[in-house]
């Protein structure tokens, strides 16, 4: 039986994971807000479920097993709808709908994650551009590259934002750093100074620290006639 804190776990190990490999457990200690023989004591556990769901060698760290990376992908697919229908449905802002997901993304089942699901025509992103993962647990590959990557001159459009804090989200919407806004940017500078955006439909510059610029992944355009559709949100490839 997954409860909630196992399904808590699965989805820290899967994102700590997707970026760093093996997990030690102090990271999962600290990013779950535990002490580090209560993750020890955990991990055991998850390893003895069956079928496993983390393996887990001493001094070496933890890795999700086939059937614990499908678990994590469902607890991820759960939130990732119920974010995109509180958003589209129930009118809820970008920065308000993870915290309410995070509390639901637990009880609800999968019919009803089917429903919802099939009520929003298989939407491939949430409101934050973040891929959803299919009913078997398929996620594309991120193709999006960080802002703060980008050269001077280069037009972009807002793909995706690594970043679920509402002070954060409600800051880059007060400055025009939404989900499919396109821009140029303008200029860079040295030494992580901030980057210069221009922002065409308002005709206006703006700055952006480097730190936030790497939360914010992008789909590079070129230059292309004004009144060209965008992709759909998060769609980078």
């Amino acid at each position: 039986m997954k409860t909630e804190a196992v399904e808590n776990y699965l989805k820290t190990i899967y994102t700590v994971q997707q970026k760093s490999g093996r997990v030690k457990t102090s990271v999962l200690a600290e990013k779950l807000g535990v002490t580090s023989g209560s993750v020890t004591d955990m991990v055991k556990r998850m390893a003895r479920m069956e079928p496993p769901l983390v393996a887990h060698t001493h001094h070496r760290g933890v890795l999700l097993t086939p059937a614990g990376e499908k678990a994590a992908l469902d607890v991820i697919r759960r939130h990732r709808l119920l974010e995109t229908f509180l958003h589209q449905v129930l009118g809820f802002q970008w920065h308000e709908v993870h915290a309410e997901a995070e509390r639901l993304e637990h009880y609800i089942s999968e019919r009803l994650t089917d429903a919802i699901d099939a009520y929003l025509n298989h939407p491939a992103h949430d409101p934050h551009g973040d891929p959803i993962p299919g009913k078997g647990g398929q996620l594309a590959p991120e193709t999006c590259v960080p802002l703060s990557e980008v050269p001077a001159g280069q037009n972009v459009r807002i793909a995706r934002v690594l970043h679920s804090e509402p002070e954060m989200l409600q800051y880059l919407e007060q400055i025009g750093v939404t989900i499919n806004a396109r821009m140029t940017v303008r200029e860079k500078a040295p030494f992580d100074g901030p980057i210069i955006l221009y922002i065409a439909p308002e005709d206006r510059l703006q700055a952006i620290s480097i730190r936030a610029a790497r939360l914010i992944l992008i789909e590079m355009l070129p230059d292309s006639p004004a009144g060209t559709q965008p992709r759909p949100a998060g769609q980078c490839r």
